[in-house]
């Protein structure tokens, strides 16, 4: 019994030293434990808490961007091939844009300049009516930034294919 005792104080101890820290000084953001360094810096002692430095790395300077190759940068179109593309683009976007006009002419018949036709549902629940009108009101503004971003990216195209 006794040895398990002595064994037990003995890592008790040993646990204490461990544990123990030299008294650290600042000096201005340097640390250090040197007690004849810090009293020749007028440095201060820090008292209550463990202290970790860890060294910063210096940052590397940039270098230049490498300018690619033309052979790096992959194959090339050739100019009949891309108009073909830029047409299809612009054929896809008025059709989009098509469609979008036709929607925002039925949410404007439905919106019925915010006061739309009530229906069976919201008869008795007037909250579900005005949520109707709130999401018409929504989906219009939607609908219509949609409608000018197409319009953005048919500006975008090449001018050569407008009058197609």
């Amino acid at each position: 019994m006794t040895q398990i005792t002595w064994t037990g104080l003995l890592l008790l101890v040993l646990c204490a030293n461990a544990q123990a820290q030299e008294r650290i000084y600042r000096c201005g953001n340097v640390y250090t434990n040197t007690v004849t360094e810090a009293q020749a810096k007028n440095c201060k002692l820090v008292e209550g808490a463990n202290v970790t430095v860890v060294q910063g790395t210096r940052p590397t300077q940039a270098k230049a961007p490498v300018q690619a190759s033309a052979a790096s940068a992959g194959p090339r179109v050739n100019t009949q091939e891309q108009k073909s593309r830029d047409s299809d683009a612009r054929l896809i976007l008025q059709s989009e844009l098509k469609k979008a006009e036709a929607r925002q002419a039925e949410l404007l018949k439905e919106y019925n300049n915010g006061e739309p036709d009530r229906r069976g549902d919201e008869a008795r629940n007037y909250q579900r009516y005005l949520d109707r009108v709130a999401e018409l009101k929504a989906s219009l503004a939607r609908n219509e930034s949609d409608m000018a971003g197409i319009r953005r990216e048919l500006e975008r195209l090449p001018a050569s294919l407008a009058g197609r």
